[in-house]
């Protein structure tokens, strides 16, 4: 079975007798890069500490009229149920790692919005027919903070909890220290000490909380670090250089601060600033040599291999490997 296009041809008889090609590699891998596009954006530390910001802002002291869950399976607890916000106050809107968490009294509601969750007030109430929308809490002057869910994975989910058993849950116990302000040196040294490759190492959450796929391609390039090279094989001044490029997440509030209007939410697809993720064949910021990529199932990881990876180049693991 041949997987290109078919062309056409004409043979001696003056037929048309159709011409088989195999598919460019390349083109795959393009198709894919877009189908990724679609699924990923997951908010992480810097997306979901501005969201917070401007709902703790727009929020704090509205009574709730009532809550539901129209999303299957959202609610991962039963007791107290959702429909005990209504009529409580929302007294404030924090985060830990990347989970919002919705403070109300003495309840609070977890949130884990995966990778395609969003929360957002809306001026309008939300149909129960909206497949997007996972919970509802519905405000007394009108208002809606909605939760909802792009794709068809629905994994995003909530716990409403004891106000003082938020911070003991599962969820948030087995989190490691914040990325963003960067851990004291001697704690980061210890914790990135591992035989792991840096890439998955610095987005596990139980080892340090907040980075996902996008900020850890940008932590990287800023530390000039390969995302192939272990934790464990870094020297001190490396330990240091990756340790100050956290401040990466820093910037990336900042900028969403200056670019997006106080009393303005952070929009469902906002564009993250950016410089190297999803850059791919684009020139490096720094030096000008074109950026790399390596395409998974559901994301894609890029570097400079000039400045990153020796002139090494990683390409589609599926394809080639790590040329020596």
């Amino acid at each position: 079975m041949f997987a290109g296009p078919a062309e056409t041809a004409s043979n001696q008889s003056n037929e048309l007798t159709p011409v088989y090609r195999p598919a460019d590699p390349r083109r795959r891998s393009a198709r894919r890069a877009r189908r990724i596009a679609k699924i990923e954006g997951m908010p992480e530390l810097p997306e979901v500490e501005i969201t917070v910001r401007r709902l703790d802002a727009i929020l704090s002291g509205a009574t709730v009229e009532s809550a539901l869950a129209p999303g299957m399976n959202v609610m991962k607890t039963f007791d107290p149920p959702l429909g005990e916000l209504a009529g409580r106050e929302l007294t404030a809107v924090r985060r830990v790692g990347k989970l919002p968490i919705l403070e109300f009294g003495d309840l609070a509601l977890l949130i884990h919005l995966m990778s395609a969750g969003r929360l957002r007030v809306y001026d309008k109430r939300a149909s129960l027919k909206d497949r997007a929308s996972r919970v509802l809490i519905r405000l007394e002057d009108g208002r809606e903070l909605r939760l909802r869910e792009y794709g068809t994975k629905q994994r995003a989910w909530a716990k409403l909890l004891p106000g003082d058993a938020v911070d003991e849950d599962e969820a948030l116990a087995r989190l490691g220290p914040e990325a963003w302000p960067a851990p004291p040196a001697e704690e980061f040294a210890a914790l990135i000490d591992q035989p792991r490759h840096l890439h998955p190492l610095l987005r596990h959450q139980a080892d340090i909380a907040g980075i996902g796929r996008s900020w850890v391609d940008e932590i990287l390039w800023e530390a000039r670090l390969s995302p192939f090279k272990k934790g464990a094989e870094l020297n001190p001044e490396e330990v240091e250089r990756l340790r100050g490029a956290l401040h990466v997440l820093g910037d990336a509030i900042d900028s969403y601060e200056e670019t997006i209007p106080a009393a303005e939410q952070l929009p469902d697809r906002a564009p993250k600033p950016l410089k190297i993720h999803k850059h791919e064949g684009e020139p490096c910021p720094r030096c000008g040599t074109t950026i790399e990529a390596v395409f998974f199932s559901e994301h894609q990881m890029n570097y400079c291999p000039k400045e990153q990876t020796g002139g090494k180049v990683l390409k589609d693991r599926r394809l080639s490997k790590l040329l020596k």
